[in-house]
């Protein structure tokens, strides 16, 4: 009995093992300790469900762990342009050239405001 509670603890610490910050390492770069940062706006954010929060805690310590194991990669990605992770930002880039190439002032500065 004593074998089944150890792997099942161990079954629930390595599930809830920084997803934070593994998902915030997946996309573009956030800056240093994005998981941490991400749990913290999450328990602090009312739109937070009640069941959602005792998750969150018991994740941002092991987030944080993985965001410090994580932080000379953060480093060596700090340098890099943040447009050429983001789709978002590159297509937007995109339509801001295309529009100042065509003339038209008055849509380039439509899409500036977006």
């Amino acid at each position: 009995m004593k074998t089944i509670k150890v792997i099942a603890t161990s079954c629930i610490l390595l599930a809830t093992n920084g997803c934070s910050s593994v998902m915030s390492h997946t996309g573009p770069n956030q800056g240093y300790y994005p998981g941490t940062r991400a749990s913290m706006g999450m328990l602090k954010d009312d739109n937070t469900s009640w069941a959602m929060m005792p998750l969150v805690a018991l994740d941002l310590p092991f987030s944080a762990v993985m965001d410090t194991v994580l932080l000379p990669y953060d480093y060596m990605r700090s340098d890099s342009d943040d447009t050429a992770d983001s789709p978002k930002a590159r297509i937007l880039r995109g339509e801001e050239q295309n529009l100042a190439a065509s003339g038209d002032p008055s849509h380039a500065a439509n899409v500036a405001a977006h």
